[in-house]
């Protein structure tokens, strides 16, 4: 097997640790938008809740003056009945007197309709704000653990970087070209283990003639999958070709 090739297999295991801290350093801005989306629904009730509040008392303070207006109508409407002179206009009078009387009951009902709204709407205020304030510790605890996170993930990559260039070093340049190569098209899988005559990474067979060679301690032709074209490698020691052994010819993949 090509002696470059598990210096490769190193790469392509921090290389896999580096997209999986790329992801996660990705994925903080999200993180923080969720529990920043947290805070703003919590903001929402309570501000909604206050409202409703505040335009419940509104109303409610309308009709406390169309009470007063109206009783203050019917008043007047006894005070001018000791002037009245005649039973159809003493009538119409009791009449106007009624329907005002009518209209501060009306009213007053549905000040008391406000009332109780009022303390329900109260109520939903009040658990607005107590939620608001978990919300607001939730968010601290939970930003302070983003940071956190992505500072150790940040000091994580960077020494996979540095871990990543040691482990490249050894690798000639065309390697690594090609290793680039079929790790974009494998999703950084660009190295499979052959295994008795198997690759593992896509589990179809291994020529036996290919094995041969990968076996060899001598050998430095790159042997790729005839199947799905990643760059095959052995974890067993690798073995001497006898002395006087020809060595079959085995065409380089490129």
């Amino acid at each position: 097997m090509h002696p470059a090739i598990l210096h490769l297999v190193e790469v392509q295991r921090v290389d896999l640790r580096i997209a999986a801290l790329r992801a996660d350093l990705d994925a903080f801005p999200k993180r923080i938008r969720e529990i920043e989306a947290k805070l703003s629904a919590a903001q929402k009730e309570i501000s909604a809740s206050k409202e409703a509040l505040t335009a419940s008392l509104k109303a409610r303070k309308t009709l406390e003056l169309d009470v007063e207006q109206w009783k203050d109508r019917a008043r007047k409407y006894r005070d001018q009945s000791a002037a009245i002179k005649t039973n159809e206009a003493y009538k119409a009078l009791l009449h106007e007197i009624a329907n005002a009387e009518a209209e501060v009951a009306g009213a007053e009902d549905r000040v008391l309709d406000h009332m109780m709204a009022a303390e329900e709407i109260d109520r939903r205020v009040k658990a607005a704000d107590t939620s608001l304030k978990e919300a607001q510790k939730v968010v601290e605890a939970e930003s302070k653990q983003i940071e956190a996170d992505r500072t150790v993930r940040t000091k994580d990559l960077e020494e996979a970087l540095a871990e990543r260039e040691a482990a490249r070093a050894p690798v000639p340049e065309d390697l690594h070209d090609q290793y680039l190569r079929v790790a974009k098209r494998h999703h950084g899988m660009a190295l499979a283990e052959a295994r008795n005559e198997q690759c593992l990474g896509c589990g179809m067979r291994v020529l036996p003639h290919v094995y041969q060679e990968l076996r060899r301690a001598d050998n430095e032709t790159i042997f790729l999958c005839e199947t799905c074209g990643r760059i095959l490698y052995l974890r067993e020691p690798a073995t001497a070709a006898p002395e006087n052994a020809v060595s079959p010819a085995v065409p380089a993949a490129s």
